[in-house]
């Protein structure tokens, strides 16, 4: 657990500088038909900058939204994590006290109540997968953070007008082999 944290620690260390980099070599400029000029919008700097930070690239694309979202599956996922790590070490405490013989140490009430040691050792177990299993899922809200962030900052040039319509209507529709109209559906697309 400490060097899963220790690493996490290290990458966002080697990937901020790389921001502070980027935030002043990625500024291009495009040339608009009323020869005004508007700063391009950067899915590379929104990536880097949800990386280094959660939630730091849905606040550049503007999404101020999804922040709140974002901690909060953090915030449960360290409750998860905090949870079934305690559990696993008082089960796993608890199971060599039982090896020992020892039913009057810290963890008593568990040996107590779990006398045979292969329930004590199948609760450890039960903890130490859970706690994986929320370390995994952390790791994978961090990844889909990023991701958000990245394919939030290529659409955000990205225009749905009132003009842009789709229909679907039922029609009858001629065959080449018979005079006989066949039943089909039209699509109608309006941009």
């Amino acid at each position: 657990m400490k060097q899963l944290f220790a690493s996490f620690i290290f990458i966002l260390l080697l990937l901020c500088p790389a921001f502070s980099a980027l935030s002043q070599s990625d500024t291009t400029f495009v040339e608009l038909p009323d020869s005004t000029r508007s700063k391009e919008h950067s899915p590379t700097k929104a990536t880097i900058m949800s990386a280094c930070l959660p939630g730091l690239g849905q606040g550049y694309n503007k999404k101020y939204w999804k922040i709140p979202v974002i901690y909060a599956g953090f915030g449960l996922m360290t409750y998860f994590i905090y949870t079934n790590a305690d559990e696993y070490l008082n089960y796993k405490c608890a199971y060599i006290e039982s090896s020992y013989g020892n039913f009057n140490g810290s963890y008593s009430y568990l040996v107590n109540k779990y006398p045979n040691k292969s329930d004590l050792l199948s609760a450890r177990e039960y903890y130490r997968r859970n706690l994986e299993i929320s370390i995994l899922i952390t790791v994978l809200w961090y990844a889909v953070n990023i991701l958000d962030a990245a394919v939030d900052a290529h659409l955000y040039t990205f225009n749905i007008t009132d003009n842009l319509t789709m229909k679907v209507e039922p029609s009858l529709m001629p065959t080449g082999l018979t005079y006989k109209p066949a039943a089909g559906l039209r699509l109608s697309l309006h941009f």
